[in-house]
């Protein structure tokens, strides 16, 4: 689906992303996970074409991303960010249908879609004429998905979307988002510092430390056969760490 050849990003003296070959096959769930300021969003933000690698290519479906025009091609990709990213002065539906009436889908059509996304983020109908502020943390990020899926794209990129929400709703919607990508089949891309999210969620699982990629694989290949000393000492953190917020 997608495929990096030498891609690297530096603004100013900073490097925010070694020369980094990937490839993402279409289908899988693919995990960036690291450490903050490891480079994680910045190679989804690549993926998207919102920054222009220093050197390297990026590829979608064998065509590199500069020859593509980026309207398209962003419609091709939806696009889940911390928070959701809502307009707050737009309803929940207004939020959700924002692109497909810009685009002049047909009513009828549109509202089918709506019913499909309700009924598949399990987001309460009820609340679709309420704006960002009278929706809690779960709901704005339901909201958020619906409109990344509304216009049905080939790949679903999602930055730390469980990052802003207390602990109880981040467990229901993990379940919830894991039951969504089985339904869907689609090649799906997430962000995210947590070493659980990454073992539910991932068909493969990219470790980044300092702008680099240091091993790709299954969780149980990370685990047992570590590329790097980084690699077992992340995976140990997170670990402690997830089990001591359980013990508490």
């Amino acid at each position: 689906m997608f495929e990096l050849d030498g891609v690297s990003l530096a603004r100013g003296d900073s490097v925010a992303l070694q020369p980094t070959d990937l490839k993402i096959i279409a289908g899988e769930v693919l995990v960036l996970l690291g450490p903050s300021g490891s480079g994680k969003s910045t190679l989804l933000r690549l993926l998207m074409g919102l920054e222009t690698p220093t050197s390297g290519a990026v590829r979608f479906r064998d065509r590199p991303l500069a020859e593509l025009e980026p309207q398209a091609l962003r419609r091709k990709l939806g696009y889940v960010v911390q928070g959701g990213g809502l307009f707050p002065h737009l309803t929940a539906e207004g939020n959700v249908t924002l692109v497909a009436r810009f685009l002049r889908w047909a009513d009828a059509n549109l509202r089918a879609r709506l019913g499909e996304l309700v009924a598949l983020t399990r987001f309460p109908g009820d609340a679709l004429s309420r704006r960002p502020g009278g929706l809690s943390g779960g709901e704005r990020q339901r909201v958020s998905l619906m409109r990344a899926l509304m216009l049905d794209p080939q790949v679903l990129l999602l930055d730390e979307p469980l990052g802003a929400v207390d602990p109880i709703t981040r467990g229901d919607l993990q379940r919830d988002l894991g039951d969504i990508f089985a339904r869907l089949h689609k090649t799906v891309v997430l962000v995210t510092h947590d070493l659980h999210e990454a073992r539910a969620f991932a068909t493969r699982i990219a470790l980044l430390r300092e702008g680099r990629i240091l091993q790709i694989g299954t969780f149980e290949e990370l685990r047992d056969r570590p590329a790097d000393p980084f690699v077992t000492r992340f995976l140990r953190a997170q670990s402690a760490d997830a089990g001591a917020r359980d013990e508490s």
